[in-house]
């Protein structure tokens, strides 16, 4: 969950991307320093206090094959106001606003076994069609639904499997007796 200040720099940023027409490049950039600034090794030395902010941010700067110069500026930025912890958050806000502006959705379907690429495109499309948007899936694997799948998109949960309605099975049979 984003805190109220990585959706404030997500926003800033999106806007940025927006204004720039260049969502997809800055959602990479995002991802890139992501990648970069949760790095435990990277992220000890830049959030390091004893480690003056001027020679944190040289470190980065000393970087360019690795981030771009609108990338660096972005994680100079996150250096100098003490947010490198949050750049998870605000990489995840800035992939939300930017999928409610194209008119997608996420969403997360837990399966008891792996889905072949046939199964998750089937299951993505028929997503996409009942909301009529575009989805982007993400498939997890937990063997203790044991069969069945669930299914969260936004704030809304699907649970058909196969663990839940054994418990609702369980309650009912309680119920009765």
């Amino acid at each position: 969950m984003a805190t109220a200040a990585a959706k404030r720099y997500a926003r800033a940023v999106f806007e940025l991307a927006t204004e720039e027409g260049q969502v997809d490049e800055w959602g990479g950039r995002l991802a890139t320093v992501r990648d970069l600034l949760s790095d435990p090794t990277v992220a000890a030395v830049l959030t390091n206090p004893t480690i003056p902010v001027s020679r944190r941010i040289e470190l980065i700067s000393d970087a360019p094959h690795v981030l771009d110069p609108e990338a660096t500026n972005l994680a100079r930025l996150l250096i100098e106001s003490n947010r490198v912890k949050q750049v998870a958050g605000i990489a995840e806000e800035f992939e939300t606003l930017a999928d409610a502006a194209a008119g997608r959705v996420r969403a997360t379907v837990t399966t008891a076994v792996e889905l072949d690429l046939a199964e998750r495109d089937k299951v993505a499309k028929q997503l996409s069609e009942r909301l009529g948007k575009e989805v982007r899936m993400t498939v997890v694997v937990d063997k203790k639904i044991l069969g069945g799948l669930t299914l969260q998109y936004g704030d809304h949960l699907i649970d058909a499997s196969v663990a839940t309605k054994l418990q609702q099975l369980r309650r009912r049979l309680a119920d009765a007796s």
